[in-house]
C-alpha cells in the first residue's frame, strides 16, 4: 500500500512539474499554436484527407433515423414481394428459384388488366432459360404487349469495359451527353435477355453504390461513361411518367422510414388469387399504382445496409428512389467546402481567442457549448424542415476537438498561469510596495454559486489596466476560516523606487472600486449595498521571504478592516 501511495505521489509531482514547464514555455500562446495546427488540419482535411467525411455520414445516419418530421411513403407505390413464403409456396408447382419465365408472363398479363401506372422489375433477366424456351417466349410476348414495364440493367466494373462488345449507342434509352462522346467506346453492362424489353427502351441501371463505409445513402441518377448518359431505373421511370429529373448525378435519399414502410404484398398470394376462380383480392388493387416487383428473401441476397437499417431490402431502396423522384424531395446536400472550412476556422480561432484572452472558464464553456448546440440544431432542423441537408458535423467535431485539448491545457496549467502577486514578489529580491483590496459580499439576499463568484471575479479582474491578482475566498472550510466566506482579495505590487508605478496602482484601485457596483448589478439580484471593502497598503519582501511577508500583509489588512468597521458601527 505504501509503495502504491508513493508511486501515485511521484506521478502527481511529475505531472505538476510538467504542467509548470508547459506554462513557463508556452504560456497562453499555446492556444494560438494549437489553433495554427488545427487550421492546417482543417485545410488538409477539406482538400485531401476528408477525415471528417465519415463523421458527417455517421451524424447524418443518426439524424435521419431519429428525425421528428419524416415524409410518408407514397401510397401509390406497391412492392410485390418475392419473399421466403412465396419461394416456399411456389416451389410445389414451379420448383426452386428462378421460376420459369412463364410465371412472370402470366403475372404481368393479369396485373396489366388492372391498369397500373408502371410495372418496375427489380429482377435482372440476364440469361435465357435453355430448358424452357417456350416459357421465355411467353414472357417476351407479355412484355411486348405492354407500354409501361421497366427493366433493370447492371453496370459492371469499368475495368472490364475493354472486354465488352456493347457500345453505349447500342443500348436503347442511352443519350449522348456531349459532342466529345466516344462513339467506339464499350461498356461492361448486363442487359435484359428479352428482345421486347430491349426494344421498349425502358431500361435503367439498378446498381446501388454504397459509400466508403459500405452504407447506401445516395442513389445514382445516371452514369456518365465516355460522354454517354446511362440512366438509372428510377430516372427512366421518371422520364416516362413526366417527372422532372434531378440535375445532380447523385442524390441523397430521403428515407421514408425503416424497412417495410411501404405497402408490401406477397407475390404468391397475388399470383394464386389471379389464377383463382373466386377472387378474394380487390380487382383494382393495382390501378394507377407503381408496382415494383422484387425480393426481400434473405436467400436471394438483395439486402443492403442503409442509415435506417443494416438489412434494408434492395427493392425498397429502389422504391424509395422512385418515390423521391416522383415528389422531387430527395435531399440536396451542398458540398460547400469553402463555407464549411471558413466556419471551422471561425470556431477554432474564436475559441482560441477566448482562451488566450482568459475570458473566463464559465463564459467560454457557455459560449462554446451554445454555439455547438446551435450548429447541431441547424443540421437537425434542416433535415426535418427542408429538403436541403446542411451538414455541420465537420466544423462541430473539429471545434470540439480543439476545445477539449485547450480545456485540458487550461486545467493543467491554470494555477501556474494565473496572475499571482505572491509569485511576482517571490521571483525578485528586494522590497515592494504592496496594496490589498478586500471586498466582502452580503449573501443574505443573494445566492452566490461558484459560477456567480467566478463571473464577479472575472469582472473585477478586467477592471482597470494594471496587473493584479483577483482571488475568491469561498470560506468552505469549517471553523475560523468560514469567516472569510464570499470575500474577494485583490492585490498589487510595485517597485519601491518607482513612484509612477505606485501612482498607477492607486488609480487602478480606484477603477476597481468604481467598477464594483456595475459588476455586481450584472450578476446579483440585489446589488445595492451588497458589498463592503477595505484597502490596505504596506510593504512586502521579495525572494524567499515573500510568502511570510504577504501573510503579515493579509493579517494587517484584516485587523485594519475590523478596526474600521468598529469605528463605523
Amino acid at each position: 500500500m505504501s509503495r502504491s501511495i508513493f508511486f501515485i505521489n511521484r506521478l502527481r509531482l511529475a505531472a505538476a512539474r510538467f504542467s509548470a514547464l508547459l506554462a513557463r514555455h508556452w504560456k497562453n500562446g499555446f492556444y494560438l499554436y494549437l489553433a495554427v495546427l488545427f487550421t492546417l488540419f482543417a485545410i488538409l482535411d477539406s482538400a485531401v484527407l476528408h477525415v471528417t467525411a465519415n463523421m458527417r455520414q455517421a451524424a447524418f445516419d443518426a439524424m435521419v433515423r431519429y428525425r421528428i418530421v419524416a415524409p410518408q411513403p407514397d401510397k401509390d407505390i406497391v412492392i410485390v414481394d418475392i419473399d421466403e413464403a412465396s419461394l416456399a409456396a411456389m416451389a410445389k408447382d414451379y420448383g426452386r428459384w428462378p421460376w420459369p419465365r412463364q410465371v412472370m408472363g402470366e403475372f404481368l398479363e393479369q396485373i396489366e388488366k388492372q391498369q397500373p401506372k408502371a410495372v418496375v422489375f427489380d429482377i435482372l433477366f440476364s440469361d435465357a432459360d435453355v430448358y424452357n424456351p417456350d416459357s421465355d417466349a411467353y414472357f417476351d410476348a407479355a412484355i411486348a404487349a405492354t407500354n409501361n414495364t421497366f427493366f433493370p440493367m447492371l453496370r459492371l466494373d469499368p475495368e472490364s469495359d475493354a472486354l465488352s462488345e456493347v457500345k453505349p449507342a447500342m443500348i436503347p434509352g442511352v443519350e449522348r451527353m456531349s459532342e466529345n462522346a466516344l462513339p467506339d467506346a464499350t461498356v461492361a453492362v448486363v442487359l435484359p435477355h428479352f428482345p421486347a424489353a430491349l426494344q421498349s427502351g425502358r431500361l435503367g441501371l439498378h446498381n446501388i453504390y454504397p459509400d466508403a463505409d459500405g452504407v447506401a445513402r445516395q442513389y445514382l441518377i445516371f452514369n456518365n461513361n465516355y460522354g454517354w448518359k446511362l440512366p438509372s431505373l428510377p430516372a427512366r421511370v421518371a422520364k416516362e411518367l413526366g417527372w422532372p429529373e434531378p440535375k445532380a448525378q447523385n442524390v441523397l435519399l430521403n428515407w421514408r422510414g425503416r424497412p417495410f414502410s411501404y405497402r408490401y404484398v406477397s407475390f404468391s398470394d397475388v399470383f394464386t388469387d389471379m389464377g383463382s376462380k373466386e377472387k378474394k383480392r380487390p380487382q383494382d388493387e393495382f390501378r394507377n399504382k407503381i408496382v415494383v416487383i422484387g425480393s426481400t428473401a434473405p436467400s436471394l441476397f438483395d439486402i443492403k445496409p442503409t442509415p435506417m437499417s443494416q438489412m434494408h431490402p434492395g427493392v425498397e431502396i429502389l422504391a424509395t428512389a422512385i418515390d423521391n423522384l416522383k415528389h422531387g424531395d430527395y435531399l440536396r446536400f451542398p458540398e460547400a467546402r469553402i463555407p464549411y472550412l471558413l466556419l471551422t476556422l471561425c470556431i477554432i480561432w474564436a475559441t482560441a481567442w477566448g482562451f488566450y484572452r482568459n475570458t473566463g472558464r464559465g463564459k467560454i464553456d457557455r459560449l462554446f457549448g451554445a454555439s455547438q448546440f446551435i450548429l447541431v440544431g441547424i443540421s437537425y432542423a434542416s433535415i426535418n424542415l427542408s429538403n436541403t441537408y446542411i451538414n455541420l458535423t465537420g466544423p462541430v467535431t473539429v471545434g470540439m476537438a480543439y476545445f477539449t485539448i485547450a480545456r485540458i491545457y487550461a486545467a493543467a496549467t491554470g494555477k501556474a498561469l494565473e496572475q499571482s502577486m505572491v509569485r511576482v514578489a517571490a521571483e525578485h529580491e528586494g522590497e515592494f510596495n504592496a496594496a490589498l483590496l478586500l471586498i466582502r459580499l452580503d449573501a443574505t439576499q443573494n445566492i452566490l454559486t461558484d459560477a456567480v463568484r467566478e463571473e464577479i471575479r472575472y469582472g473585477l479582474e478586467k477592471a482597470g489596466s494594471e496587473p493584479k491578482s483577483v482571488e475568491v475566498l469561498k470560506g468552505v472550510q469549517k471553523g475560523l476560516w468560514g469567516l472569510f466566506e464570499n470575500t474577494f482579495a485583490i492585490s498589487w505590487v510595485a517597485v519601491t523606487e518607482d513612484s509612477a508605478s505606485a501612482e498607477r496602482v492607486t488609480k487602478d484601485i480606484e477603477a476597481v472600486i468604481a467598477a464594483v457596483p456595475s459588476v455586481l448589478r450584472k450578476h446579483l439580484a440585489h446589488a445595492d449595498n451588497a458589498a463592503t471593502w477595505f484597502v490596505h497598503r504596506g510593504r512586502v519582501s521579495g525572494g524567499e521571504a515573500a510568502r511570510a511577508s504577504w501573510r503579515v500583509m493579509y493579517a494587517e489588512a484584516l485587523l485594519g478592516w475590523d478596526k474600521q468597521q468598529g469605528k463605523t458601527s
